[in-house]
């Protein structure tokens, strides 16, 4: 059947994808038992615990979020006998739900908390109270029994101050712990440093030169592993303790062109484990991730599984492994790996896509003003649908958030909804983002705003040149800082003929008042301090240069976002009304930052499908 691009018909509803994509936080063996943290987009987005027997561990209305640094994670964990430790989403209490039982808060009301952890019966947490100034940010030993609950003293706080902490480890004795630690004027991609201190008795602590160290685990008493990235790739190192001074000098275990870590956004994140013969299970990226098991004696091998993007390593039991991630081939989902048999089970998601409507993404390379720019195409295709001879199809060029952050080319229903119709999508990781080391990262340090814009248009340009997309039909779409890189991109003009931003930064000096703790210089070192660089936030911010955009623009803002408030999308949406400029403007009441709702989900897809449908000129199937 040939019909115009962007108008083939579709199995990807909106409501099919904003169901089919439940969001994984973590997978634990428990008991016999596996369990893993999904939200519940028909609940708001609410956070629930599952379990491998079917049954649905953290009962409505409790939601299992955190909103440490703002973006949480690490919200959850499980002991052997079944009892959840969980942070409510409403309190930002730690609770404990034993089997049979209701669920009964462990910390008192007030400070947040997140990084849940426990080791050898002992509950470590991210503890951050923001009532007080400055905030203060502390790791944490909560008693599961419950006596902090309404004694405060109980807790015993193991480090506190105003800096940021994450990645606590206890030693298998108990007798010290380990945490990940950084300033707060520097993001912990820039700069981190490895903490460990003694639990009982006297004696201080001892700092590890690291450069941006990341997730310590004990492998011994006396010995750790970590990752840092020295040499412009996040490595895994070992590092023997001296029992008196807890002072060592750190050995690469790897040296890979590619990096096992990425951006500390999120405190639950696991990139590597050790196991207890000695061997580890790693994730390296470079672009895509791949899983390696490195033996004791330093032998590496892939090991054959189907998650290839944003792969958590997050439990052991045994030769057992579970994974958590995305995959090119597969919907995102829960594995475990026997590394004695290499047997894969699909825990939980993990389905096979068909191929003829979700081909796997292509990485592409195209040199830019700024150097080589690396981005995934997803061109159309629908088994069932050609378009007319000779015609070229429309795009969509997709810019991810962070900005320190990357995508992977995986499978997506998200995207197919729109490749399945005849709209290509390229997915940029342009310079600054993660994934491909310190060196392609730093590209972004104090040129946001210009490298950014200066790598999407190139991909854009590029696959122009190739053939491969309509160059007068080419729209662009992002979210927080992608949202920016659109506005942007709109302003410096001439490649994009609409624009998608969802909750984007438009004024760099509002942002700067607006920012939450965890990136309250993050902005300083993306453009420069203030005041010495005023003039440079006004020149950048796509606010100061409305009037040179001539394109239409889709705006959508949560009404409740702390991290960009809707002051940020309304004055754009005033200046593109003063200059007459063909806009909408969508504000989502109970959304913050990230639409969680699958009722939003929804409007937004097909928001964003009939906005393409009306700027292209053509009528999109249902």
């Amino acid at each position: 059947m040939s019909s115009p691009y962007g108008s083939w018909p579709s199995p990807f509803s909106a409501a099919s994808v904003a169901a089919s994509a439940p969001r994984i936080d973590g997978a634990r063996f428990v008991g016999t038992e596996i369990w893993w943290g999904e939200s519940v987009p028909a609940e708001g987005g609410r956070m629930t615990v599952r379990s491998s027997t079917g049954a649905e561990v953290l009962p409505a209305p409790w939601s299992a979020r955190s909103r440490v640094h703002e973006y949480g994670g690490g919200s959850w964990t499980a002991d052997a006998d079944g009892t959840l430790y969980f942070v409510d989403a409403g309190d930002q209490r730690v609770h404990r739900l034993a089997p049979g039982a209701d669920p009964v808060p462990l910390t008192p009301p007030g400070p947040a908390h997140g990084g849940l952890r426990l080791q050898h019966g002992r509950l470590l947490a991210v503890r951050e109270d923001t009532r007080v100034e400055p905030s203060l940010r502390a790791i944490v030993e909560i008693p599961v029994d419950g006596s902090a609950a309404e004694d405060p003293s109980a807790i015993l706080i193991r480090k506190e101050g105003a800096t940021f902490v994450a990645h606590p480890s206890l030693s298998p004795d108990g007798t010290r712990i380990a945490w990940v630690e950084w300033s707060g004027t520097e993001m912990p991609w820039e700069s981190a440093s490895l903490l460990i201190a003694r639990t009982t008795g006297a004696g201080g602590g001892a700092l590890i030169r690291t450069r941006s160290a990341l997730q310590p685990e004990w492998v011994g008493d006396h010995e750790l592993v970590f990752a840092d990235d020295p040499d412009g790739r996040w490595q895994l190192q070992r590092l023997h303790l001296d029992p008196v001074t807890l002072q060592g000098e750190a050995q690469p275990i790897t040296s890979t062109d590619a990096d096992t870590g990425y951006g500390l956004w999120v405190l639950g994140n696991r990139w590597y484990q050790p196991l207890p013969d000695g061997r580890i299970v790693a994730v390296r990226t470079n672009g895509r991730d791949e899983v390696v098991e490195i033996t004791a004696d330093g032998t590496e091998r892939t090991l054959a599984v189907p998650c290839d993007g944003h792969v958590s390593v997050d439990d052991v039991d045994g030769s057992r492994v579970l994974l958590s991630g995305n995959s090119s081939t597969m919907t995102p989902g829960v594995w475990c790996i026997d590394l004695d048999t290499d047997e894969v089970v699909a825990v939980a998601g993990g389905e096979p896509v068909d191929g003829d409507w979700m081909p796997p993404a292509s990485p592409i390379r195209v040199e830019g003003a700024q150097g080589e720019v690396r981005a995934f195409d997803y061109p159309p295709a629908n088994p069932g649908a050609a378009a007319p001879l000779g015609a070229l199809p429309p795009y969509v060029v997709f810019v991810h958030g962070g900005p320190t952050a990357h995508v992977t080319g995986a499978a997506s229903a998200a995207i197919a909804f729109y490749t399945s119709r005849g709209i290509g999508v390229l997915d940029v990781n342009y310079g600054g983002s993660t994934g491909y080391g310190r060196a392609y990262r730093d590209r972004l340090h104090g040129q946001w705003g210009v490298v950014d814009v200066d790598d999407v248009i190139a991909a854009a340009r590029g696959l122009a040149d190739a053939g491969l997309a309509d160059p007068a039909r080419i729209a662009i779409r992002g979210s927080s800082a992608g949202g920016w890189t659109v506005l942007s991109a709109l302003v410096r003009g001439g490649t994009f003929a609409a624009g998608i931003s969802r909750y984007g930064v438009a004024d760099l000096r509002m942002l700067a008042e607006h920012s939450h703790g965890f990136e309250e210089h993050y902005i300083e070192g993306l453009v420069g301090p203030l005041p010495d660089a005023e003039d440079l936030y006004i020149e950048r911010s796509p606010l100061s240069h409305a009037g040179r955009i001539d394109v239409p623009v889709l705006l959508m803002q949560g009404a409740d976002d702390r991290v960009v408030p809707p002051s940020q999308s309304e004055a754009i949406r005033d200046a593109l009304a003063a200059n007459g400029v063909d806009h909408e403007y969508v504000v989502y009441p109970g959304e913050g930052h990230g639409f969680r709702s699958g009722t939003t989900i929804v409007n937004a897809l097909e928001r964003e499908l009939a906005f393409l449908g009306r700027v292209f000129g053509f009528t999109p199937s249902v």
